[in-house]
């Protein structure tokens, strides 16, 4: 371990001469430079280059248990309906807040802009930046309260996602009821741990993983914001799901109650090698283990009824507390990096650009999920995949903008036909989250002097 330490050091001493040396006839590399955390960069070094072998499974782990979505046992079914309660009176005593995760470019999608200015919804084309701030504006009211929303942005669409929501009057939310910031970058380095340069004026940076967020709630004054708003939890959520509910009651409701410091949604598997991370149990901890990790033994292991036991998989869906997240604001809490090899195009030595075929390069990252470990009580409550997650990632097949829009109608067409109304087959079908942010609001709503006999079916 000294050898390593001292590898390491020498490493990151280099990497100061060298980059030093660069920056002499670069006042942008030098500023970058001049503002590299050396110290969270050696400890990259040590968890994903020198210390490599050393991480892996647990030794011994499980599948992690979870509350069903619909209770088991007139006992569960008690508790959810003092949790829906409950739920309801923390968002109308203004104890909630928004916050979403929009690094992602729309880039995979044949989209030139940040994901979130994406337009999803079938019939007025809204973007998901918009069904989150109908659905969070309808709740608002609906309750008579003002929930903030706070967005993670990457350096790169900051400044677009800032202009798109300044062009769109912040969707009626108010400017000040909004926050965006940037997550952090950390440097691309080989595989001996040397940095990159992208080119002569900069280093190779990437966004260092969605773990970053909660140092980024942190630096940017987001939590602080929070506070002095008496905000105490925090409804967590990627950019790419249209359908996921942004202010849950049910879910707030149980995570308090059981006095959870950070909880989660999951989803049941469609089968085994489903590409989400697995939640399991490790003595009074829960973990999650990535979809490529779980060896195919255990994947394929399977219960006494016939089901999989490791059926609990991730949409990326938490529940934190503030005083949770302000944890980590001393360093003295923080989350593992892990190693992403990827193909990283660089400057050589002699100041030429290198476009390399395989991977060249190792990025560090962070997961929001290694969080669960450390929190006190944590809790899952499984999600209906049909109701809640149906995220735009690729641009055909599978998690797609076209799969996506037709889980968008068919929910809309379940939730009207469950409220007794009567809908053409081939109806195209879209509810305004503004007006009807939940199933909940259309079951309670008249709806005798409407017609839908019709083939396009807007509902506001």
């Amino acid at each position: 371990k000294i050898y390593s330490y001292l590898i390491v050091m020498d490493i990151i001493e280099q990497n100061k001469i060298r980059m030093n040396r660069l920056s002499a006839n670069s006042d942008g590399l030098l500023r970058q430079i001049q503002s590299l955390d050396w110290d969270e960069l050696e400890t990259a070094l040590v968890e994903c280059i020198f210390k490599k072998e050393e991480s892996g499974l647990p030794d011994e782990y499980g599948p992690a248990s979870y509350f069903p979505i619909i209770p088991e046992n007139p006992e569960q079914k008690t508790l959810y309906e003092k949790a829906y309660k409950h739920g309801e009176n923390l968002i109308r005593e203004a104890k909630t807040s928004a916050f979403t995760v929009a690094g992602g470019q729309g880039t995979r999608l044949g989209y030139n802009g940040p994901k979130g200015t994406l337009p999803v919804s079938p019939i007025k084309e809204k973007p998901l930046f918009q069904m989150f701030a109908e659905q969070i504006l309808g709740i608002s009211r609906k309750y008579n309260v003002t929930i903030p929303w706070y967005i993670m942005c990457s350096p790169l669409n900051l400044e677009a996602t800032t202009i798109h929501f300044k062009d769109n009057d912040f969707y009626g939310l108010g400017r000040d009821n909004l926050k965006f910031f940037a997550q952090g970058v950390m440097p691309a380095t080989d595989f001996k741990g040397n940095l990159l340069l992208a080119s002569k004026d900069s280093l190779a940076l990437s966004p260092n993983g969605h773990g970053g967020s909660l140092k980024a709630l942190i630096e940017s004054g987001s939590v602080a914001d929070m506070a002095s708003r008496g905000v105490e939890h925090v409804s967590y959520f990627q950019v790419d799901n249209p359908l996921v509910s942004t202010i849950n009651p049910l879910f707030i409701g149980l995570h308090d109650l059981q006095k959870s410091d950070m909880s989660s949604r999951s989803l049941t598997k469609t089968g085994p090698f489903e590409k989400l991370g697995n939640f399991v149990s490790t003595d009074d901890r829960i973990s999650i283990i990535e979809y490529s990790d779980l060896p195919e033994e255990k994947a394929l292991e399977k219960e006494a009824d016939g089901r999989i036991k490791y059926r609990a998989g991730s949409p990326a869906i938490h529940i934190l507390r503030r005083d949770f997240i302000e944890q980590f604001a001393s360093g003295e809490r923080k989350l593992p990096y892990h190693r992403a090899e990827k193909k990283v195009p660089h400057i050589n030595e002699n100041g030429k650009l290198v476009t390399p075929k395989e991977p060249n390069a190792v990025k560090f990252e962070t997961f929001v999920f290694d969080a669960l470990p450390l929190a006190q009580n944590p809790l899952i409550l499984e999600a209906d995949r049909l109701e809640e997650f149906s995220p735009v990632k690729n641009k055909t097949g599978v998690d797609s903008l076209e799969s996506s829009q037709s889980d968008q109608i068919k929910r809309a067409r379940r939730w009207l036909e469950n409220a007794g109304c009567k809908i053409l087959d081939n109806s195209l079908i879209e509810i305004s989250p503004l007006t009807f942010p939940s199933k909940i609001d259309i079951e309670r709503k008249n709806f005798h002097n409407f017609d839908f006999k019709k083939n396009l079916i807007y509902l506001d």
